[in-house]
């Protein structure tokens, strides 16, 4: 998959029917990983409500934390009620008990904004109930090494195997993991990884082609995507995606 150039990755660039693909991919693959049976979620993706709006349509509990780690008001968690999903505005999760939830969402790169992310990954650990899993979306290699290239920091490119912190395009700073990295961000926070991808691997270009010339072949597109054997390939693809699990106590 070639690099996304820095401006298209809000979404609204030439780049819109790989998007919509994108996010369909990242809908579905919710779709499967929520457990089952109604449950517990704890969402730190940033405070959109797609994500905890998607878990509370498929009748799961939702706390959706607001300002995880980022511009918390005077250290205090406010709580609001809203049907299913119940919002918190804190910048850790102090205000939740150990054991407490079935599973957490981390989506839209909050670990890669949050540049602590292992005392965030500990603080998930710690209140995941034993069997309790977590979905974990990251910034990958394969896009700081984009980002740095359009920059012309070409002194950088080699430090690959050193944690990568790149500046983003409106002055943030981003993490960019390896898939190693992320494996052992979430072993060092006594996880057990169950599997590791990129979120995509259809390139844009295939996207655009396919799309193109049916617009109905979105469907086709995202279970092609899905239905591939998970691996850690972290060569292609600009976000990576692991599931894991707290070990069961005993």
């Amino acid at each position: 998959m070639l690099p996304i150039p820095a401006e298209e990755l809000n979404g609204s660039g030439t780049l819109g029917p790989y998007w919509t693909f994108y996010r369909a991919v990242a809908a579905e693959q919710l779709n499967r990983w929520l457990p089952g049976d109604p449950s517990v979620i704890l969402d730190l993706s940033g405070g959109r409500g797609r994500w905890s709006g998607q878990a509370a349509r498929l009748g799961h509990r939702v706390i959706e934390v607001l300002d995880f780690r980022r511009n918390a008001v005077d250290g205090q968690s406010r709580l609001r009620d809203a049907d299913r999903v119940r919002h918190v505005r804190s910048d850790d999760l102090a205000f939740l008990p150990d054991a407490s939830v079935d599973a957490v969402l981390a989506e839209e790169r909050v670990l890669s904004i949050e540049l602590m992310a292992e005392s965030a990954m500990n603080d998930v650990a710690r209140v995941l109930r034993p069997g309790g899993r977590a979905l974990v979306c990251v910034d990958s290699l394969v896009l700081g090494m984009a980002i740095l290239a359009e920059q012309e920091q070409w002194q950088h490119l080699r430090q690959t195997g050193e944690v990568m912190l790149v500046p983003w395009p409106d002055g943030s700073i981003t993490r960019c993991f390896s898939s190693g990295q992320l494996r052992e961000l979430l072993i060092g926070a006594g996880l057990e990884v169950e599997w590791m991808r990129p979120r995509t691997v259809l390139s844009p270009s295939t996207v655009d082609h396919v799309l193109s010339s049916d617009a109905r072949a979105l469907n086709y597109l995202v279970r092609t995507e899905l239905e591939a054997q998970p691996n850690d390939d972290d060569t292609v693809g600009i976000h990576l995606v692991a599931s894991a699990r707290r070990p069961q106590e005993g």
